[in-house]
């Protein structure tokens, strides 16, 4: 009974995977004119997925598995995924078919709409389809858990196991902290960013995101780049990864960082355990602990003086922007706390605020029947509100991010989550392995990969956040040791 369980999911598996390669063409190397009949046909091999998914064949394949007798037999990794699959499966059935066929169609050209608004900062061409993806949404979310908040539903589609009650307190507590924080520092003299002023190469940059990637234990073996919009990390196996970047030969320092974060995504996906391929746990649905590994490396570790003092020089000699500016400024311009317009830009503190901006918006949004022809305004007066500033177009407010084109709604929190565990997770590093910018300075990162590796990487999405955190030695989630990292790093007696 496993076996045809296994050749089931394969087939399954097979459709993922064009589905995968579809989005990554959409979004990487499609030509504008080509965009359209690309999302006919992701939306009818999506439709396609989604009926294997909830087919009568596949559901009782499922239930003679749980029958005691054969449950018995599966090893427990099994087990668990054959009880994933029937919530899964259970939830996704109530949802129509033609309405998700639909829904795959609106998200396509919904992300469609949002690339062309913001490369044309004209917010009219996105509204009718984001309004679409919110109330879609809502009805898919009402489908699923018809007996649940509609924004409940959604958060636990991202990060299963995490209430809104625990996203509250978490994110209160980080706010409290880091507002005060961000006013000392603002009252100190700003860096002078005339001093990044160069000609970045594209080419040249690619060079070094590669160099970067290979670096922290990026495999290229098992992984590729392109280039988007948005950079982003999909995974077709854990033997096929990829992610994408984007570039401006007019700035250097983002391209570097979304190299890393985006390389810690990856690196969580290459590691998952080959005998989980087929599983439930082979995709790692838990966002908040994905974000925590892109965000580990980024902040953690990438914004440390001891990451780059083994590397910097070559740095310079990869890509030539940066041969005047010496490590301390470019250190120094790293880790520059200002409030700043674009989330992906912003610096590891104020970072937090975004994601909180976000978060209020789609409480607005599913709790409070905000519409997407008020979000813009919206938008401004939460930017007033938390960072102290006003983004004068919508493409450094309302259209800077992809996510809600797509109807990602209540992914936004898990970037700070991810944040608020990677404190959690660094304690733990420091405790097994020692300091961590003694290994830095050593040139030893791959030492923390690999910790990272055992500890986390190899059980892919077996475990959530929270059972995770448990194995880890944490009962509970706790914010006090991302914020001693933040007071420890930018506090001044």
């Amino acid at each position: 009974m496993l076996n045809k369980y296994i050749d089931y999911m394969k087939m399954v598996a097979n459709y993922k995977q064009v589905v995968t390669l579809m989005h990554w063409d959409l979004k990487t190397k499609t030509p504008e004119n080509g965009a359209n009949d690309m999302a006919e046909a992701l939306t009818y091999f999506s439709t396609k997925l989604f009926e294997l998914t909830t087919s009568d064949e596949y559901e009782k394949l499922i239930d003679e598995l749980l029958l005691e007798e054969n449950y018995k037999e599966l090893p427990d990794y099994w087990q668990e995924s054959v009880k994933k699959t029937k919530e899964n499966i259970t939830k996704n059935k109530r949802i129509p078919v033609d309405f998700y066929n639909e829904f795959v169609k609106a998200c396509t050209l919904s992300e469609i709409a949002w690339e062309k608004a913001k490369r044309n900062d004209d917010y009219s061409i996105y509204e009718p389809h984001l309004q679409k993806m919110i109330d879609m949404v809502k009805q898919k979310a009402k489908y699923e858990e018809p007996n649940k908040e509609v924004y409940d539903t959604l958060l636990d589609t991202y990060e299963e196991g995490i209430t809104a009650e625990d996203i509250d307190k978490a994110f209160n507590a980080v706010k409290e902290a880091v507002v005060p924080l961000i006013e000392e520092i603002k009252s100190r003299p700003a860096f002078d960013r005339d001093l990044l002023k160069a000609y970045y190469d594209i080419d040249e940059q690619k060079h070094l995101q590669d160099f970067l990637l290979k670096y922290i234990g990026f495999d290229f073996k098992s992984g590729a780049t392109g280039v988007s919009e948005h950079p982003f990390t999909l995974n077709l196996t854990n033997k096929d990864v990829r992610v994408t970047n984007h570039y401006r030969s007019d700035e250097g320092i983002d391209a570097i960082f979304s190299a890393i974060h985006e390389g810690g995504h990856g690196i969580f996906e290459q590691n998952v355990e080959d005998k989980y391929r087929y599983t439930e746990s082979e995709g790692i649905e838990y966002l908040g602990l994905h974000e925590s590994q892109s965000r580990f490396y980024e902040n953690i570790l990438g914004r440390r003086k001891a990451f780059w003092e083994p590397i910097y020089e070559e740095v310079q000699n990869i890509c030539k922007g940066f041969k005047n500016i010496d490590l301390d400024t470019f250190v120094a311009a790293i880790n520059d706390v200002r409030p700043s317009y674009i989330r992906t830009q912003a610096d590891e503190v104020t970072y937090c605020l975004h994601i909180i901006l976000r978060y209020e918006l789609e409480r607005e949004i599913f709790v409070n029947g905000a519409t997407a022809k008020e979000l813009p305004e919206l938008w401004r007066k939460k930017s007033k509100e938390l960072l102290g500033i006003v983004p004068e177009t919508d493409a450094l407010g309302v259209l800077q991010d992809m996510h809600w084109s797509d109807g990602s709604f209540g992914y936004f929190p898990t970037y700070l989550l991810g944040s608020i565990y990677d404190g959690m997770i660094l304690e733990k590093v420091e405790e097994d392995l020692g300091n961590v910018d003694d290994i830095l300075r050593k040139g030893e990162i791959l030492k923390i990969t690999k910790w990272l590796n055992e500890h986390i990487h190899q059980f892919g999405g077996r475990y959530n956040s929270k059972k995770v955190l448990k194995r880890l030695g944490y009962d509970e989630i706790e914010t006090k040791q991302i914020i001693k990292y933040f007071y420890d790093k930018h506090h001044k007696e």
